[in-house]
């Protein structure tokens, strides 16, 4: 099974993370931020990724460090996870439409970070939740699983659908990605031979 356990320590977050790549969709999040912990489920419900959550952080300043440092660590772990990256299908795309909201997401584990990012999110938060955080997370997750992840939001007017949205579609087109193609599973999909 592709897994993988990190622990970060800073003086601003104490985050452990597992993840098992070749999961059910099941969670145990608990990042002490409630609309972020939903999201997190529903990556790992929509990824089939198994995953675990837990986060201390300084939420008496804000959230941010919390949220940057969980993209940290899960991009760390799907890094790890992948290991050489033999026999995956690397590419994976989705359009997902999220009642009025509809949003593109395309994956390239490519081995070089890069989040391009395209969401007009309306209302600076939804509940206590800022919604200029979805960027940070998303940018310190491609940049540390060493992915390119261009996030596309095509319509939509509702920031908790867009957000939703997006997470749901980064979920899917990561399936994709990482699924094993049986035709190749011993070959790393580059003609350099090394991603």
């Amino acid at each position: 099974m592709r897994t993988s356990t990190i622990e970060r320590n800073t003086a601003e977050t104490k985050i452990k993370l597992t993840l098992n790549i070749d999961g059910s969709g099941k969670s145990n999040i608990d990042t002490g931020v409630g609309f972020f912990d939903h999201m997190l489920t529903l990556f790992a419900r929509h990824g089939n990724f198994d995953l675990v959550v837990k986060c201390k952080g300084d939420l008496n300043v804000d959230a941010h460090h919390s949220i940057e440092d969980i993209g940290i660590v899960l991009g760390q772990c799907f890094k790890t996870a992948l290991g050489d990256k033999k026999g995956i299908i690397r590419y994976g795309d989705t359009t997902l439409a999220m009642d009025e909201s509809l949003i593109l997401t395309a994956v390239d584990i490519s081995g070089r970070g890069g989040c391009h990012y395209a969401l007009e999110i309306p209302t600076e938060k939804v509940g206590d939740f800022d919604t200029e955080l979805v960027q940070e997370f998303f940018i310190a997750f491609a940049n540390n699983a060493g992915l390119t992840l261009h996030l596309r939001q095509l319509c939509g007017s509702n920031s908790h659908h867009i957000i939703e949205g997006t997470f749901k579609s980064v979920a899917r087109s990561l399936k994709k990605a990482v699924a094993i193609d049986k035709a190749f599973a011993n070959e790393v999909p580059s003609t350099k031979g090394l991603l």
